[in-house]
């Protein structure tokens, strides 16, 4: 187990307050956040690179707060691969192996392991002058790999790359995770990232860590609304914690949303809008949330077309385009949408 537990850093423009996070070994993590959130000086903080003002680091219960970054094992890649320009390939990937009591053959054999697992064995050879994003960063990876880390650390390693290179590497980093088995902390600012890798995720915002949880469920139950925002949830409502008729509800501008709880005083309601069906008329279904509003705007969202319909408060609802075309959707015109109580989230 990796914890941190109350880490402050004040660093002026960028801070961390009372930062606790647990994960398991063997774990991938992702993390979250808007620019400015903390997300680095959190990875900095835990490598060792600054020492905190405030709190500790763990790892496999010992406490490695006090150790210099050297001694930590603790791995780091950053997205601007950080590279030794005049060293090749083979020779960067090994550099840091001078530290520890390897023979050659035994560093030769680690190097030629990495290389076939990362593709990259016939650049060993080569300068990184030569090499492409994509290359560089894989050799980043190997470079940081050779230490067999305990923990790796990546600070938005795919974020320079172009979208297919950048595609291709989220699989390699997937099947290394899989293959190796190594605790991976993952800063990122894609949601596809986010799904793809991670076993869990964190969001973070000013300085501080605001929910964590499985990819899925911080996406359809956030705690907040800044988390709700932050993930695009579009359908986002302040209101009242009712009961109506024995049951949960969030009044809001009169319109009674129900819920499966509804909490209690002022609360936040929101629904995905893929989560809410469109029809000409009411639906014959166990759904307890039916609504009849007219079509304020329709936008284009690709496979997907969202219109927004108001019923007394506005809800955006997600619609295919073989339905939409079907259902001949114009704007101005009258429909009803229908949810179930439990695909509203309150908090």
């Amino acid at each position: 187990m990796f914890r941190v537990e109350n880490i402050s850093k004040n660093m002026g423009e960028f801070f961390l307050k009372n930062v606790s996070l647990d994960v398991a070994l063997g774990e991938y993590l992702m993390i979250l956040g808007p620019t400015g959130a903390g997300k680095t000086i959190l990875l900095e903080t835990i490598a060792g690179i600054y020492p905190p003002d405030e709190g500790k680091v763990y790892l496999n219960d010992r406490n490695i707060t006090g150790l210099p970054p050297r001694k930590r094992n603790i791995g780091m890649v950053y997205q601007d691969f950080m590279l030794f320009p005049h060293l090749n390939v083979e020779e960067n990937i090994k550099y840091g192996m001078r530290s520890k009591k390897c023979s050659k053959v035994e560093v030769s054999q680690k190097v030629n392991k990495l290389a076939e697992l990362l593709s990259i064995s016939h650049l060993l050879k080569r300068h990184p002058v030569t090499l492409s994003g994509g290359e560089k960063q894989r050799i980043s990876i190997a470079r940081a790999l050779v230490m067999e880390p305990e923990i790796l650390l990546l600070d938005e390693p795919l974020s320079a790359l172009d979208t297919e290179t950048r595609a291709k590497l989220r699989k390699e980093l997937r099947r290394i995770h899989a293959l190796t088995r190594t605790t991976m902390i993952h800063v990122t600012h894609s949601f596809d990232e986010a799904f793809l890798l991670g076993s869990r995720m964190a969001i973070m915002n000013n300085g501080e860590i605001v929910q964590t949880g499985e990819p899925g469920e911080v996406f359809r139950k956030p705690n907040c609304r800044f988390v709700a925002e932050f993930l695009g949830v579009t359908n986002v409502f302040q209101g009242e914690a009712v009961i109506d008729d024995g049951d949960p509800c969030v009044k809001v501008n009169g319109l009674k949303i129900r819920s499966a709880s509804a909490g209690s005083g002022q609360v936040y309601a929101s629904v995905r809008p893929e989560d809410i069906l469109v029809s000409f008329a009411p639906i014959d279904s166990s759904a307890r949330n039916s609504f009849q509003g007219e079509i304020k705007d329709i936008s284009d969202a690709g496979i997907v077309l969202k219109i927004t319909v108001d019923a007394g408060i506005p809800f955006v609802a997600a619609i295919t385009r073989r339905s939409f075309l079907d259902m001949g959707l114009n704007q101005g015109g009258k429909v009803f949408l229908t949810f179930k109580a439990t695909d509203v989230h309150v908090f």
